[in-house]
């Protein structure tokens, strides 16, 4: 008989080691797949920072009356550069304020026909707004694979065990309100 209890004792042991097993490889699988959804928006964010510093290149000699915009900008591009590669909430912070600043020079930009005319602004804002629409694909991706592994670390069993094996809740890449105001356009030049 006690035999048998042993072998009983030791299936549960087994099964108990085997069910710990899966769930920290089924979060480590959700928490590695969330932070290559964030690394693919790094790479897109790296890439558009790229074009920004050629961008206020190129508008700084056309808007003369827009200084503030591209002192903001030219101070964003280099925030978001300073930032360290694993401030992931820092990161998606910046690139809400990059993208807000952008959208005000490309409402500012339909005040200069010059720089609308310009071979080098058109390709830079086609390759922007390129880039743009790629953050917001990868965005969706990233924030379904962090929805994804928040569930799981909230869901029973694995909420008892997620914790103790130092798995957290990550940020989802939200954008800020003032984001998705209309951009306000200032028509007066003697500013």
């Amino acid at each position: 008989m006690s035999l048998l209890l042993y072998a009983i004792v030791g299936l549960v042991v087994v099964i108990i080691a085997g069910l710990v097993i899966v769930i920290y490889n089924s979060l480590v699988a959700l928490k590695n797949n969330a932070k290559k959804a964030w690394a693919d928006i790094d790479v897109l964010l790296e890439k558009r920072h790229d074009a920004l510093g050629k961008l206020i290149d190129t508008v700084s000699g056309y808007m003369k009356y827009e200084k503030g915009l591209m002192t903001q900008l030219t101070q964003l591009r280099s925030q978001w550069m300073n930032l360290p590669q694993e401030d992931v909430q820092a990161k998606m912070n910046a690139s809400n304020q990059v993208s807000s600043a952008l959208k005000s020079v490309f409402a500012v930009a339909e005040n200069y026909p010059d720089l609308k005319a310009n071979n080098s602004f058109i390709q830079l804002q086609q390759s922007i707004l390129t880039i743009e629409s790629q953050i917001a694909d990868r965005r969706e991706f990233y924030n379904q694979s962090v929805t994804d592994l928040n569930i799981r670390i909230q869901q029973f069993p694995y909420n008892l065990l997620a914790r103790a094996m130092g798995f957290s809740a990550m940020p989802l890449f939200q954008v800020p309100n003032e984001a998705k105001a209309d951009v306000k356009i200032n028509f007066d030049m003697t500013q």
